[in-house]
């Protein structure tokens, strides 16, 4: 009778088995990939021991830069659980791009010149500075434009004969005026009427990080802190800034982690 009264008693202490916390992952591990993670609300995410910010509800977001290779090591931690998983990076081939026409001061600017861009780099980089903590990106993605890709993510960008950085980013050629849409639901953070290197140009915050910008624009049709939908239109096509022809370039970034956004939207749809 003790026997079964002492092994009731432990069942009372220990309580039921909780199962392993929730963990799902979608997008792609590679250079330039995107993973949207969603894991029990009030779990703590770290990859490689550094805080991901989550969601009231468990997104998440993780994403790999363009020479981001080799193995990340993912940690969900709630209520005395742990869990672990090893994410391999896909390693990635990357063109070698040559755009040459463009203006001589635009490919190595003046002191003038370079004074201005620090300028604006900065209001951009301010802009950044906070982001929602709400996960609007689940509303989906879609491409801002229709036309034909004409630069890609991750090539590396020769200049009138120089080596520049490479190109973060895709474009797409389209006629000046053509429309440009949010790829997701956000936020409007900065709104600018002519930038240097970018010309007119429009930066969504879609929250945990995630951002998407439009440069080159001939137009810009939204003002800054409204609230966008996926699909809304935000401007049209243009040659803005540092352009040899009309086209959009649009690009993501998961903070300062540069994003390919051909993995995260998908082909171009016919």
């Amino acid at each position: 009778m003790r026997g079964l009264f002492v092994f009731a008693l432990l069942i009372l202490l220990t309580g039921p088995v909780r199962a392993e916390i929730a963990l799902e992952l979608t997008g792609r591990a590679a250079e330039g990939g995107l993973l949207i993670g969603k894991t029990e609300p009030g779990a703590s995410v770290t990859l490689d021991g550094q805080a991901v910010r989550t969601s009231e509800d468990g997104h998440f977001l993780l994403g790999f830069g363009r020479d981001e290779t080799g193995s990340k090591h993912l940690q969900i931690a709630l209520g005395g659980q742990v869990i672990r998983r090893d994410i391999a990076i896909a390693e990635r081939t990357f063109k070698i791009e040559r755009v040459d026409g463009l203006p001589e001061r635009k490919v190595t600017p003046d002191p003038k010149a370079l004074e201005r861009i620090r300028k604006e780099a900065a209001e951009m980089a301010a802009a950044k500075h906070s982001s929602t903590a709400t996960p609007l990106f689940l509303s989906g993605f879609s491409w801002p434009a229709r036309g034909r890709v004409s630069g890609v993510y991750g090539s590396q960008r020769i200049l009138n004969g120089q080596p520049r950085r490479p190109h973060f980013g895709t474009d797409v050629a389209a006629p000046v005026g053509s429309p440009v849409h949010a790829i997701a639901d956000g936020r409007v953070v900065f709104v600018h009427d002519g930038m240097f290197f970018n010309g007119k140009t429009v930066l969504i915050d879609h929250g945990l990080g995630l951002r998407s910008v439009y440069i080159h624009l001939s137009e810009t049709t939204i003002q800054q802190e409204s609230m966008v939908r996926a699909g809304d239109m935000i401007g049209a096509v243009g040659q803005t800034g540092r352009a040899t022809g009309p086209h959009l370039h649009f690009a993501l970034t998961l903070d300062e982690t540069q994003i390919d956004p051909e993995l995260v939207l998908g082909p171009m749809p016919e």
